[in-house]
């Protein structure tokens, strides 16, 4: 069968579902539609009333749900245009003593080349979740591949040394567009994707992000090695760097205008179905923050999220500079390393995604992947200093393996216990938080580790992990998308999606 517009649907993946117990006619609860506050005194008219249940039948009594073949290449996009945004993160701290000779500058002010990711991220948060709920997923995808594209068309304008105010400036508009990526796996996953496949897809869309660090570690010590003598020659090997970055990111800009759309002609899942039923007018998004701070479970999960990926954040940033203070002149290894512990994050990811979406036991495998994480942290760090690299390469992977791999985990954990609240909020919130910690944990890791050893730093962190695992274990799971797709809706979804 072939959409309006020539989109050709995946055969044998449709269904039916009946309106009555999908989505019974929406009333108004309290005064409010879901997430939208009462303007009325709380009494709706007739013609309000008349208008939800008109929609609700507009399919002769039946809500149909269709897998779109489109789902795979707007996957496949995003993943590619989030890989680039995410090398461009970290391509400068794989290379800090590099870059710090080139622009003459501190490790501090190169660390910044970092952290101004997690800057940026934390005031833009909001209004970039806002801009997704009311504007839309396509809107929010182009700004964030031109934001990626414009960054590193301006990173090729500061190849000469004491340009790097230009060379922050430019990363800094890559970090805006940072902001318009993370939210969206949860969103592209639960939009275009049916209720067997939505975590794997999850899984899949971070994985893109993932792989950028992994390429971010790997290749920029590579085509940019150490030549303290020859500034000539190191801003040549730069260049080549900054300007292939800067195509492929114009390249996939134009790809996410042609193959983005808002959502496919059919809802891939009942609990999407439920969902298209409520007006685009009856969202507040505002009631929808509200909403999610008085889930005590998310909030859990927010501090704890934040606490994993922050660390995740700091371990990535400050890899150089603990590898080179035991193993002089191994900036390559280094890097090699850094691709280890992704590349096995990469795989625990799509393990942790596939999992899920078999057994949805999201809980049990959240706190099983956050124990695991802690103790591959006390491994890595009681080992770092034996002058042993193969050793450094094994324990990396197994941290990068549980540690990496919690990522979506958390993005699907919240999306299960929020719903029916907007997947791009809480996964915006989510990462807010995680860039939060992010500054926090790096500042402090940093110095311990300059003033003190990358063994005290990594003993900082490994206390905040085992903070997080306490705060996992009291998350209260309420699988309440799942129940939805199911056929079973509680008290509290019913409520908050005004349902009888």
């Amino acid at each position: 069968m072939v959409e309006d517009g020539g989109e050709e649907e995946a055969e044998g993946d449709s269904g039916e579902m009946p309106a009555a117990s999908a989505a019974p006619p929406l009333q108004r609860c309290n005064g409010f539609l879901p997430g939208k506050e009462a303007e009325d005194g709380g009494r709706a008219s007739g013609g309000e009333r008349a208008e939800a249940e008109a929609m609700l039948s507009a399919t002769d009594g039946r809500v149909e749900t269709r897998l779109s073949r489109r789902r795979l290449a707007v996957l496949a996009v995003f993943s590619s245009y989030s890989l680039v945004n995410a090398f461009q993160w970290i391509q400068y701290s794989i290379l800090s003593n590099v870059f710090a000779v080139f622009y003459g500058v501190s490790f501090t002010q190169i660390d910044w080349l970092s952290m101004v990711y997690m800057v940026a991220y934390v005031p833009l948060i909001l209004p970039a979740t806002w801009l997704l709920d009311t504007r839309g997923l396509r809107l929010t995808a182009l700004l964030g591949a031109g934001l990626n594209g414009l960054g590193a068309w301006l990173k090729c304008g500061s190849l000469a040394p004491g340009r790097y105010p230009l060379t922050l400036a430019a990363q800094a508009v890559c970090a805006v567009a940072q902001v318009f990526i993370l939210g969206l796996p949860s969103r592209i996953a639960s939009v275009w994707f049916g209720p067997t496949e939505v975590s794997t897809a999850c899984a899949v869309a971070v994985l893109g992000n993932q792989l950028g660090t992994a390429i971010g570690f790997l290749l920029p010590p590579v085509l940019v090695p150490n030549t303290p003598n020859d500034i000539d020659l190191m801003a040549h090997n730069i260049s080549i760097m900054f300007y292939g970055t800067a195509i492929v990111s114009t390249l996939l800009f134009f790809l996410t205008g042609v193959v983005f759309e808002e959502k496919p002609k059919y809802p891939p899942s009942h609990s999407q179905a439920v969902l298209q039923t409520v007006p685009p007018e009856d969202y507040s998004y505002k009631q929808s923050i509200i909403n999610l701070f008085r889930n005590i479970p998310f909030v859990l999960l927010l501090i704890s999220y934040g606490i994993m990926t922050g660390a995740f954040y700091s371990v990535s940033t400050l890899l150089n500079q603990m590898i080179v203070t035991h193993y002089e002149g191994e900036e390559v290894n280094a890097g090699r390393i850094g691709l280890t512990l992704v590349v096995a994050g990469m795989v625990g990811s799509i393990i942790c995604g596939l999992w899920l979406d078999y057994t949805k036991t999201y809980k049990q495998t959240t706190l099983i992947v956050y124990i695991l994480s802690f103790i591959g942290m006390l491994v890595f760090t009681f080992t770092l200093d034996l002058g042993y690299l193969t050793v450094v390469f094994v324990t990396g992977g197994v941290l990068g393996f549980f540690m990496t791999g919690y990522l979506p985990l958390g993005f699907e954990f919240a999306v299960e216990i929020t719903y029916p609240e907007s997947e791009g909020t809480s996964s915006g919130l989510l990462n807010a938080s995680a860039q939060v910690f992010g500054i926090v944990f790096t500042l402090v890791q940093g110095k311990l580790t300059t003033d003190y050893s990358p063994c005290a730093g990594n003993l900082f962190l490994c206390a905040w992990i085992f903070v997080g695992i306490i705060l996992t274990a009291l998350i209260k799971s309420d699988l309440r998308r799942h129940n939805v797709n199911s056929g079973i809706m509680n008290s509290d979804v019913k409520a908050m999606l005004c349902l009888p």
